[in-house]
């Protein structure tokens, strides 16, 4: 009896405490590591320059290598291999052998640059592109011309779709029959290209309707990739663009005679779509009177017209959604539905499609976003450049590919990461981290660099390179530090991936506006013109944000397989929500809007914002599927405010009245975060993306009896300090800005841990001078070059502190590499402290700290500041900093001595503008320790 007894002591104890695994950092994975495209330029690679490659990247930390071949070198035709030959893939099969061997997984671009193409693409399957010709005929005539496109390049090429006749009715006279008769559908009548028709009263306007190529050819092309881009709206394109890899990974040569099989890759990618001007296939009018249910031809002139006429939005709408559908169906689907045939799945970045991107994100198994530019976030002490460009991806464009993954199910949501941060050579890791956090925070749990160019060891500095600026090589200097980047990653990763997406609200992507209001005809939703093509989508998110929610978005096919389950929406991929709002909407299918109805008779909660929907989209059946939206519109108004319909012109306000409780550490604090759930509790990724530092009791949105804190620059982590006030759960937080942290909650369990580490500054003692004083570290300081390129003469042994570009030495202003600054200073008993912060000020880019003899911390990013207590002893110490520059200021000196370095074919080496530039202009960016630097004595904050 006693032996039980204690049994159940013990089992209580354990369910009410935490064991170690579950408060530990969760497990390190290859998806946990940072990814990156590798850009194999002209496929010029061997099999020992690749393994030497893969080490590199493998012992600095990252998990996932993407092969995108690309243009090559110029003057090494003889080295470059044509794409998917058999020398091709024993390249890529070497590839993933050493990957395999290191513990890393390869991806693959299911092609070459972008987007998909190359020779195996006939003109037959090449992108397509409506013509028009127009002719007229008066009762009584006949066409004396020939039915052909005018264009000669498009004429060999061009066919006929549709030859439709349309009385231009300008007489008011004109009767009831010949006003019945709008048009004639004339293609049955064309004989060796004359129209074999004589027209009947009236005047009559002649369109005839061609399906055209639009010419376009793979940009940025790898040998072997050249060709048409396919048209990615035909299903048979699409599958005899995939016959060619199906064939190269099967060792089928092209001659017909069996190879070597190869193993697919762990994803297949596809970038943005970027197909230019392809708004046609052959089978658009039969595939649009499928799915529309009315004939586009027998309104060509509504659909042609520049005037935007009520007609002409619906029927534009239409088309737009036809295309949508095709591209999902013909391509996306038929893509992931191929790799997963093969055991691979697929990546794919849907911005810039003519189509609604939740639906093509998630029809894939892992959607990417995509960022372009640097935020400004006012981060205080990290350095600017004037030579950078803004952000086009802000919180709302990264946040369509997580949506998309979160309602889907998907566990993966990738990044193509630092496209174009600022210009070459002048990115640092301190401008790289607060735009890895807005990615993180907007639901990216995979990052991939854009990206690391395959370099072999013969190759001179700076090696072989990409155009766009980011470049995570180890022949950048920064690589010498990126390893603590990456860890910081990783870290961050492992959490972001773990556990549900826990966020508040569905939000309804109202893309039926965005078709309706934008003109033109082919419609694109890439990064850049976003802002333009959904202002009022882009406020509502961003006000739905700053209320302290965080939200996914939806589309109307996911709001027709969503149920309620106890008074929350689940969606198709079992992620629930406490509401579904819809941001002023005005056109909405009338099946939608009687879903949503159905939902909230069955206790979801439904809040329209700003106004109801007041249409619905398209043309067929106008009034009866007016009738039908009218009247659940209805019985909505009936319902607003007595159950779980809500209404409200102000965000703040009607969300409170909701079941989710806003986050203060958004809206009273300032601090970025988002919140995922585990089965104890949830946790956040939580980011000072702005000028304050935090110190504060911050409320959150969920109940918690116990937390941890988890700092993931350094690894460190303990028990937060929680309290319950006013029926909410607090947690106490220290953020300087610029700095994150993760907090994990358990609901029901109790912490068993060190405390987090709060420290305060010790408050100097006048009275008594007992209290340990700040060292400041002034005058000289110890000083060589640990790595140095171009070599620097007569260096001196001490400088003050400051850019080493300024110091008394030829070849100064030019170097890159790194610097060690050394000092000793004395402390009589640093005990008297709890703890040392050594606050190293402005560091030029990054430092590796050492305190007699120890390695203490490598510091990447602001604050450049570490804990250094337990590496301190009493009397004399020595402290080093070892600083690394960028490789700015040696590839201007290279410029200015017209040394040839930009040596690549295609696209070679442009500028943030994408136009041609010389660096010789840039003055010298600051390199080294600038200081001030400060040794301060802390204590635990009470």
């Amino acid at each position: 009896m006693k032996k039980n007894l204690l049994a159940i002591i013990f089992a209580s104890f354990c369910a009410g405490t935490l064991s170690a695994q579950n408060i530990a950092w969760p497990e390190v994975t290859t998806e946990t590591k940072p990814g990156a495209r590798w850009w194999w330029m002209g496929s010029a690679v061997d099999a020992a320059n690749l393994t030497r490659n893969l080490e590199a990247y493998s012992k600095a930390g990252m998990g996932t290598m993407e092969v995108t071949p690309i243009y090559g070198v110029q003057g090494n035709d003889a080295n470059e291999i044509q794409f998917l030959t058999p020398g091709w893939m024993q390249m890529l099969r070497h590839t993933e052998s050493e990957a395999a061997r290191l513990g890393m997984k390869i991806d693959m671009n299911t092609g070459t640059g972008w987007p998909f193409g190359g020779p195996e693409v006939g003109i037959e399957d090449a992108a397509c592109k409506l013509l028009i010709e127009e002719y007229t005929l008066k009762g009584g005539e006949r066409l004396k011309e020939k039915i052909e496109v005018t264009d000669e390049k498009q004429r060999p090429y061009a066919k006929l779709c549709k030859l439709m006749a349309f009385r231009v009715l300008t007489d008011a006279s004109t009767s009831k029959e010949q006003k019945a008769v709008r048009c004639y559908d004339l293609t049955s009548k064309i004989e060796n290209g004359k129209l074999v028709w004589k027209a009947p009263k009236g005047e009559w306007r002649l369109i005839a309707a061609f399906v055209g190529k639009t010419f376009q050819k793979v940009k940025r092309a790898a040998p072997g990739g050249e060709g048409y881009v396919m048209n990615h709206f035909s299903a048979k394109a699409v599958s005899n663009y995939l016959n060619r890899f199906e064939q190269a990974f099967a060792g089928k040569a092209t001659d017909g005679s069996a190879g070597t099989p190869t193993e697919y890759p762990h994803n297949f990618f596809n970038d943005s779509y970027e197909v230019y001007g392809a708004d046609w296939t052959d089978d658009l009018f039969e595939q649009f009177a499928r799915r529309r249910g009315y004939k586009l031809e027998h309104f060509l002139p509504d659909f042609l017209s520049k005037d935007r006429t009520e007609a002409t939005r619906r029927i534009i709408s239409d088309y737009r959604e036809t295309l949508a559908e095709l591209l999902q169906e013909n391509f996306t689907r038929q893509w992931t539905d191929w790799a997963h045939k093969h055991g691979s799945r697929t990546r794919n970045q849907a911005h810039g499609s003519p189509g609604n991107l939740i639906d093509l994100y998630a029809t894939v198994d892992v959607p990417e976003c995509e960022g372009f530019g640097l935020s400004d976030f006012g981060i205080r002490g990290l350095r600017k450049d004037s030579l950078t460009r803004p952000n086009d991806s802000d919180l709302s464009m990264l946040k369509y590919a997580s949506s998309a993954a979160h309602i889907a199910g998907k566990p993966f949501t990738t990044s193509e990461t630092f496209t174009w941060l600022t210009e070459h050579f002048r990115t640092s890791l301190s401008q790289c981290k607060p735009d890895m956090d807005l990615m993180f925070i907007s639901g990216v749990n995979h990052m991939y660099f854009h990206g690391t160019t395959y370099s072999p060891a013969e190759a001179a500095w700076p090696g072989w390179k990409f155009y766009a600026s980011i470049d995570m090589s180890p022949t950048n200097t920064i690589w010498r530090d990126a390893p603590a980047f990456f860890d910081y990653v990783t870290r961050c990763q492992s959490f972001l991936q773990m556990g549900q997406p826990d966020n508040d609200f569905l939000v309804y992507l109202p893309v039926y506006d965005m078709w309706d209001e934008q003109d033109g005809r082919l419609l694109l939703f890439d990064i850049h013109k976003m802002a333009k093509r959904a202002p009022r989508f882009i406020e509502a998110v961003h006000r739905i944000y700053s209320a302290g929610y965080d939200m996914d978005y939806i589309s109307d096919n996911f709001i027709r397989n969503a149920m309620c389950q106890d008074g929350k929406i689940l969606t198709s991929g079992g992620v629930s929500y406490k509401a579904l709002v819809v941001p002023g909407a005005r056109l909405m299918p009338a099946d939608v809007l009687e879903k949503l109805l159905r939902l909230a008779d069955e206790g979801a909660t439904i809040v329209f914002l700003e106004q109801y929907p007041e249409d619905v989209p398209g043309l067929n059946t106008l009034e009866g599927r007016r009738t039908e939206f009218n009247k659940a519109l209805a019985q909505i108004k009936e319902r607003e405010g007595k159950g779980h319909i809500l209404f409200g012109t102000d965000y703040a306000r009607t969300l409170a009245a909701t079941a989710a409780v806003p986050e203060e550490m958004k809206t009273t604090f300032g601090l970025s975060s988002i919140r995922r759930s585990h089965p104890e509790g949830h946790h956040y990724f939580i980011s000072a993306l702005k000028t304050e530092d935090t110190e504060n009791w911050i409320p959150l949105a969920v109940q918690a009896r116990s937390a941890m804190l988890y700092n993931p620059m350094n690894g460190t982590s303990g028990k937060a300090r929680l309290r319950q006030n006013n029926g909410r759960t607090e947690v106490f937080l220290q953020l300087a800005s610029g700095e994150s942290v993760i907090l994990k909650t358990f609901a029901d369990q109790e912490v068993s841990a060190p405390e987090y580490g709060y420290w305060t500054p010790v408050v100097q003692n006048d009275v008594k001078k007992t209290s340990p004083v700040t060292y400041s570290f002034t005058g000289k300081w110890g000083f060589r070059f640990v790595e140095a390129s171009p070599a620097v003469a007569a260096t001196p042994d001490s400088v003050s502190l400051g850019s080493w570009t300024e110091i008394p030495a030829e070849g100064a202003k030019n170097v890159m590499g790194a610097a060690c600054y050394t000092t000793t200073f004395t402390l009589k008993s640093p005990a008297d402290a709890g703890e040392w912060m050594l606050d190293l000020g402005d560091v030029r880019e990054s430092a590796r700290v050492r305190i007699n003899g120890q390695a203490v911390a490598t510091l990447v990013a602001v604050p450049y500041r570490c804990l250094v207590g337990k590496y301190l002893r009493p009397g004399v110490n020595t402290l080093e900093v070892e600083v690394t520059n960028l490789p700015a200021n040696r590839i201007a000196d290279m410029d200015r001595r017209d040394v040839p370095w930009r040596i690549y074919k295609d696209a070679n080496i442009v500028n943030i503008h994408y136009k041609k530039d010389n660096y010789g202009k840039w003055e010298p960016v600051p390199s080294g320790l600038l200081g001030p630097v400060h040794l301060i004595p802390m204590q635990i904050l009470e």
